[in-house]
């Protein structure tokens, strides 16, 4: 196969680690966009359910007969389905069927990792390094069961790097494979691993009962509470004290005398959970991902004065009305005002947006999260469109998701069209096509714009919403 370039330390996806949802008769599934065009009869058979990917986009659920199905976007065969067509029907996985799902993991590259009742584990999706443990590099279009070094072991828990792979089983070993550029699977070296193979070293005669995976890092927790870790260390996510990398397992000092019940990795940070419900963390700080009460982001250390115009330097006229704000918070947070400020602004006249939708946004600026009724949301999503801020845009769209319904879903997806909010445009879409005949009977359907209705009818044939 045609050699590909390891992944950028840098700006390489984070691994995510996917949750197995049960018991979902607590849960209405039929409110994830992702099941919106599953019939009721199919929803009400799912037990078991597990979204996963960079963006939420797959998802992979079991019925109450063991019937495993999968749905969604297919990047690099991410589906399991033998081919990489996405599908926004169900379809299902036979080698899986019958089997008990006890978790499963998913790594950036992307690629799953899961694991059935009985022990086996089952990889599929990208393998440009090894990460499905099957010896080639190869990538893996169906479910395949790892074996290698792994028969008569059950596993018990999986954890998903970006490109390696990890498994603890019940004996409380640990088994690691795959890219290992920074001695994330443990072995000493930084040579790919392209099978299973258990972590020794520190972890020789200690039983694990906890793993996690970074981006390009592994955890442990062994059964008296301490630490082990391993890997890229770039940004100090494994608390070591330093920055250098880690080729094998290391125990982490500063937790002396704490005793650790899980650990948890994000892109580059890390999190433990003690015995007495204390939680550490530690690493990259960027987005303020640490403890926020001691290291707060420019948003979070301005909000308790956002109701004190006393403190502000700066005001903005919108509607005859007047809004303080400090002008270091627009410069910092919002690329637009950085080119409008200069150091003599008192006021700043705005008239391109209502009163309650700029406050709405300044609002949003303190404190990264934004309070107004959902039909009120298509301004703020205009302004952030406007503005460039990319962030508020997902807000906006979260919140006008929770105001649909069918007599404003058109006027809903002629927003999101117009705004180029594509997650926002499919939602409104799936939901449409959910209620087809309730939605073409609205007065918004009938005035909907020529090439609008054009698109939206070519889009919903595409779908088969048409068929008999």
């Amino acid at each position: 196969m045609e050699h590909e370039s390891p992944p950028s330390q840098e700006v390489s996806g984070k691994a995510l680690e996917a949750t197995l949802l049960s018991a979902l008769k607590m849960l209405d599934v039929g409110k994830w966009p992702i099941f919106s065009l599953c019939s009721q009869e199919e929803l009400k058979l799912i037990r078991q359910a597990c979204v996963f990917g960079s963006a939420g986009n797959e998802v992979l659920y079991a019925t109450e007969n063991d019937e495993v199905f999968v749905l969604g976007m297919n990047c690099s065969g991410c589906l399991g389905t033998g081919d990489m067509q996405s599908t926004i029907e169900p379809r299902r996985l036979d080698s899986l069927c019958g089997k008990k799902i006890a978790c499963l993991s998913y790594g950036s590259g992307p690629h799953v990792v899961l694991a059935t009742e009985e022990g086996e584990v089952y990889t599929w999706g990208h393998n440009a390094y090894s990460q499905l443990g099957n010896g080639t590099t190869n990538h893996g279009f169906i479910p395949c069961q790892v074996s290698t070094n792994l028969v008569n072991k059950k596993v018990i828990e999986v954890a998903c790097g970006s490109h390696h792979s990890m498994v603890l089983t019940s004996d409380g070993e640990v088994y690691t494979w795959g890219y290992n550029n920074s001695g994330q699977v443990g072995s000493g070296s930084t040579a790919n691993q392209p099978i299973p193979r258990r972590v020794t070293s520190c972890l020789q005669n200690k039983i694990v009962v906890n793993i996690a995976c970074g981006q390009m890092c592994s955890m442990a927790v062994v059964e008296n509470g301490e630490v082990y870790v391993w890997g890229y260390n770039g940004n100090g996510q494994l608390g070591l004290g330093s920055s250098g990398n880690q080729p094998t397992p290391c125990r982490i000092a500063a937790l002396q005398g704490i005793r650790v019940q899980r650990v948890a990795c994000g892109y580059a940070h890390t999190l433990v959970l003690t015995d007495e419900g204390q939680i550490y963390a530690w690493g990259a700080n960027s987005y303020g991902q640490l403890e926020p009460d001691d290291h707060l982001t420019v948003a979070q250390s301005l909000k308790k004065e956002f109701d004190n115009p006393e403190t502000a330097d700066l005001k903005f006229l919108v509607d005859g009305k007047y809004i303080h704000v400090h002008k270091v918070l627009l410069k910092i947070r919002c690329e637009h005002f950085r080119s409008v400020l200069n150091n003599d602004d008192e006021v700043i006249e705005m008239s391109e947006f209502s009163y309650p939708v700029y406050r709405a946004f300044l609002e949003y600026l303190y404190t990264d999260n934004i309070r107004l009724p959902p039909e009120d949301a298509i301004g703020l999503l205009d302004l952030a469109t406007l503005y460039g801020e990319n962030r508020l845009k997902k807000l906006c769209q979260q919140t006008i998701k929770q105001g649909i319904c069918e007599e404003n879903a058109i006027a809903l997806l002629s927003a999101a069209v117009k705004y180029e909010a594509q997650d926002l445009e499919e939602f409104c879409f799936r939901f449409c096509i959910n209620h087809l005949t309730v939605v073409t009977q609205t007065q918004g359907f009938a005035e909907m714009d020529h090439d609008l209705l054009k698109n939206f009818i070519s889009k919903a044939s595409r779908v088969g919403a048409f068929r008999n």
